[in-house]
């Protein structure tokens, strides 16, 4: 029987933690869809991953598919989800409620993967006191006190990038252990401080590149 508890055996390289979601993905999918087992072969099919790629990230978390069966779909979906952290709550301030910061905050997808965003913070008097979708927006200078009082250990920082830099400060000095930066600047934080850069800019910038150099190839 396969063993389904996920062991910390190796440190999990960047690549192979960035495609679990993909799995996970897709056998919540199977599971919704009472499909009991599923193979390595058959995710590569739907997800586009080579399927010994496959078998080689999933052994990371210590669970085999059976022989000529596959994985047990609803084991390895509780794995994934246990492993990704996405079974528990993660509390996080937004700074800068802007489009994108409301954005995010009215997302409820986020919050079916563990984040919940539980203060927004900004510097605008016609924003700061609102409240959105449940949210309370306070001043940035209410920061320390009330990200100590949330329990919030994530930052999210979707601020004019020309203020990146100082509202990265802002948060660490305030107690965040890990900043999501939306910004297309890349922060610089003591060691130990968690940073995720998100740049949607960056998205696009390759997104334009591959079009222009398909039309250029016609």
């Amino acid at each position: 029987m396969a063993d389904t508890k996920p062991q910390l055996r190796d440190i999990m390289p960047e690549p192979t933690l960035r495609r679990l979601p993909w799995y996970l993905a897709y056998v919540s999918m199977l599971r919704s869809r009472n499909v009991e087992y599923v193979s390595s072969t058959a995710i590569s099919k739907e997800i586009n991953v080579d399927a010994s790629q496959i078998a080689k990230d999933l052994s990371f978390l210590n669970i085999r598919g059976k022989t000529r069966i596959g994985y047990a779909v609803a084991a390895l979906e509780r794995v994934l989800r246990s492993y990704l952290g996405f079974n528990r709550d993660h509390h996080a301030v937004l700074i800068g409620v802007g489009s994108l910061g409301r954005a995010l905050i009215t997302d409820s997808g986020l919050t079916r993967y563990g984040l919940d965003i539980v203060a927004g913070f900004d510097v605008d008097p016609a924003v700061v006191g609102s409240t959105i979708m449940n949210v309370p927006v306070f001043d940035i200078t209410a920061l320390p006190a009330v990200r100590e009082s949330l329990g919030a250990d994530i930052a999210i920082i979707t601020v004019p990038v020309e203020q990146a830099q100082h509202t990265a400060d802002i948060a660490i000095a305030a107690g965040a252990k890990a900043l999501w930066n939306f910004t297309p600047f890349r922060i610089r934080t003591p060691e130990g401080i968690v940073v995720q850069n998100t740049s949607i800019y960056a998205h696009l910038a390759v997104m334009y590149n591959r079009l222009n150099i398909k039309s250029d190839s016609k």
